[in-house]
């Protein structure tokens, strides 16, 4: 407590205006419109919650969200003081004003005085970067207040006070007086007078709903342009352009404490946020030339099935296997995430296995099932995925999930994992199966390919490749699947480095469960799934697969399975005459003995 009143004694000079703290961040009060740092030591979650709570503020700590509270107390020594504190998710952060005489006695009164009141703009904006602390805040919400009567506290020594029950502060609000009318917020407008959507309390779940109302994979929010939902594969404007100031309002709170130094070092940052009802949410925030850029990945609820994917449920036989590597393929944002949580999904269902994941960050939270699974986020719980990896080796693991096989160090480990008894799921973003195994390949050294090879050929057991396109009403996407299982065919083309002829082999390996991409998009469009156009944007033989779909021809077969061409028309007549005068040759001869 001699802490935090020598903080707050700082208030007693004339040239600061107010206290501030946020979680990750050093104490800090405002001088001139620029903060300084009073201590040394960042402040966590628990630390701000207890000085709130010494502060008189309780009552608020249960029910603390991102709308700001504000109560006012008197401190021995220094006087009345207005408090606002908000929280967003893992991140509080608060600010402490002291109040001029005529407004501490208004507030004694049951009101704070407009002139008093402290400024409400809760983000952490001008702590990221010095030269930004000039800038007014972009946006000024109107503050949740509550009137109550004046606490006169002594901080010299008092412990702070206990943590109130649950349900006490529902209890106390619903005996005690209405609060006062909130004061009206100034008017704000953004670029060129339009209103920002962050002066809206709620904007960005707001924008989030509307996403999950129609659909949309994606919400990206960029400065100057207005919020751009992901409809079936394109980017649809959702009302008017948001300027610098209200998308840097609507994205820097909800980064969390850990990643604020990443992003004002790096530039970009990448987390999961989870919005209660609204579902979890994948996103990126990053600078760029005009300000502040967000995307969020909107995750399904609940978990998805191969069949409500619409992929083959050849797929799942893939979980029987008990050792051996399973690659998820295809470009970025076609849905691999998804179907690799499909599978573990099964695995959880119907195995008693213990289940390790290493993602980053977590997407889809896995509920409890006849298996036991441990979901490990990286930068939160460990940091890196090759370290993760090393380390569940000695977890006793049955099935190891790799969001993502990114370098030659995770595939490494994810390789030996393979060769040591585990069943091992990953990502990777290349075009095709057959590219696939390349990649896997190429990311080592000359020197180590051959015995990559042979590791490959030995516990290799399925490569997925997917693609999505719309649908035939535009309104969806579906999911086009290469499917190469694991067979003697395959691991002899990759032990004996022939890996060109693998399109040869999935040409005529149906009878393998090899199912080639214009395959899977020829079944869509005679389903009535998607149309011939959004079939042949995807399709590796454009041609072949039209010539197909109108019954032209039927699908092609590999060069050791067509048969001979026909001789020229000019070789073919040559060939026939010559054959018959030789037969004449032979009947004159045999007629001629005979006559003799």
């Amino acid at each position: 407590m001699n802490a935090l009143r020598s903080w707050l004694s700082q208030l007693n000079r004339p040239e600061v205006t107010e206290f501030a703290v946020a979680t990750g961040r050093m104490p800090s009060v405002k001088v001139s419109g620029a903060f300084q740092a009073v201590d040394p030591g960042a402040l966590t979650t628990e630390d701000i919650l207890m000085l709130l709570s010494a502060l008189g503020g309780g009552r608020f700590i249960d029910t603390l969200g991102a709308k700001p509270s504000q109560w006012h107390i008197r401190i021995e020594g220094i006087g009345a003081i207005a408090v606002v504190a908000a929280r967003q998710g893992d991140l509080v952060h608060a600010r402490m004003t002291r109040m001029q005489p005529s407004a501490a006695g208004s507030a004694a009164a049951g009101s704070v005085a407009p002139q008093a009141r402290p400024s409400q703009q809760l983000s952490m904006r001008e702590h990221l970067a010095p030269e930004e602390a000039q800038r007014p805040p972009p946006r000024d919400p109107e503050a949740h207040r509550t009137s109550s009567p004046e606490l006169a506290l002594d901080l010299r020594g008092a412990p702070p006070p206990p943590a109130e029950p649950r349900g006490a502060p529902a209890a106390r609000a619903a005996a005690a007086p209405a609060p006062a009318a909130p004061l009206e917020p100034r008017a704000r407008g953004g670029a060129r007078g339009r209103p920002s959507s962050a002066d809206v309390p709620g904007a960005l779940e707001g924008l989030l709903a509307a996403g999950r109302d129609q659909g949309a994979s994606d919400l990206h929010l960029v400065a100057g342009r207005p919020p751009l939902l992901r409809i079936a594969g394109e980017l649809l404007p959702q009302g008017e352009p948001l300027d610098p100031a209200a998308v840097e309002a609507l994205l820097l709170p909800r980064v969390p404490a850990r990643l604020g130094p990443v992003l004002a070092a790096e530039g970009s940052c990448d987390f999961a946020l989870e919005l209660g009802a609204l579902g979890r949410f994948r996103v990126n925030i990053a600078r760029h030339r005009q300000g502040y850029k967000g995307c969020f990945r909107l995750i399904a609820r609940s978990i998805p099935t191969l069949a409500s994917l619409g992929l083959p449920d050849a797929i799942g036989l893939a979980t029987r296997h008990h050792q051996g590597l399973i690659v998820i393929t295809g470009p970025t944002g076609h849905g691999k995430t998804t179907t690799l949580t499909a599978i573990v999904d099964i695995l959880n269902r119907e195995t008693s296995h213990h289940i390790i994941t290493v993602e980053d960050p977590v997407e889809f939270v896995h509920a409890r099932g006849k298996a036991m699974i441990s979901q490990r986020e990286v930068g939160t719980h460990t940091r890196s995925f090759e370290n993760a990896l090393k380390a569940s080796l000695r977890e006793d693991p049955d099935v190891i999930v790799v969001g993502e096989l990114r370098d030659s160090a995770t595939v490494r480990m994810a390789l030996a994992a393979s060769e040591t008894g585990h069943l091992v799921l990953g990502t990777m973003n290349t075009p095709s199966a057959a590219k696939t195994i390349d990649r896997l390949i190429d990311l080592f050294p000359p020197g180590d390919q051959q015995q990559v090879r042979v590791t490959l050929a030995g516990g290799l057991r399925l490569i997925v490749s997917q693609r999505l396109l719309p649908s035939e009403g535009g309104r969806r996407m579906v999911a086009a699947a290469e499917i190469l299982p694991g067979s003697v065919a395959l691991w002899n083309l990759i032990r004996d480095s022939k890996t060109f002829q693998i399109p040869s082999l999935q040409q005529r390996g149906k009878s393998l469960g090899i199912i080639r991409l214009d395959d899977s998009l020829a079944e869509l469009v005679r389903a009535g799934k998607t149309t011939l156009e959004a079939a042949l944007a995807l399709a590796e033989a454009p041609d072949e697969l039209e010539a197909v779909l109108a019954g032209r021809r039927q699908p092609a077969l590999p060069p050791d399975r067509r048969p001979p061409a026909p001789p020229p028309a000019d070789a073919a007549k040559s060939a026939a005459s010559e054959a018959g005068k030789g037969l004449l040759e032979r009947a004159g001869a045999l007629f001629g003995k005979k006559g003799g």
